[in-house]
């Protein structure tokens, strides 16, 4: 059986990748050992220097980093803000959708009502 272990360095991992995966992992969505079995990093540590070095918290002193971030932290923010923006966006428009559905289908109800059984339901009040 043959072993096809190659040793991988920092520079096989694209910046967007180490910045990803931080991400994730400040946020709590991965583990530092969810997130090296997810993308195939083949160390942990690996995972933990990408917190130290990219991250927003301070490791000496356990505290969150005040540090500026970088224009590709920045960057990567504001794409998962415009991603969830448009993902909320499309539910808002399909509840919508459904809403105006709902409010034609309620007045065919009423049109119906009103003239099977004779009574004024809808009150025509005036404007004052």
């Amino acid at each position: 059986m043959k072993n096809n272990y190659v040793k991988r360095t920092q520079k096989d991992y694209s910046l967007s990748l180490k910045l990803q995966v931080v991400r994730l992992v400040e946020r709590g969505e991965l583990s530092t050992t969810q997130a090296q079995r997810k993308y195939g990093i083949q160390a942990r540590s690996t995972v933990v220097n990408w917190l130290r070095k990219y991250g927003n918290f301070d490791w000496e002193n356990q505290t969150p980093s005040q540090m500026p971030k970088t224009p590709e932290q920045k960057l990567m923010e504001l794409e998962q803000k415009v991603r969830l923006l448009e993902k909320q966006k499309a539910l808002l428009e399909n509840q919508v959708k459904q809403s105006d559905k709902k409010v034609i289908l309620f007045d065919m109800m009423i049109d119906l009502a009103e003239k099977e059984y004779n009574i004024p339901i809808r009150k025509n009040s005036e404007p004052k």
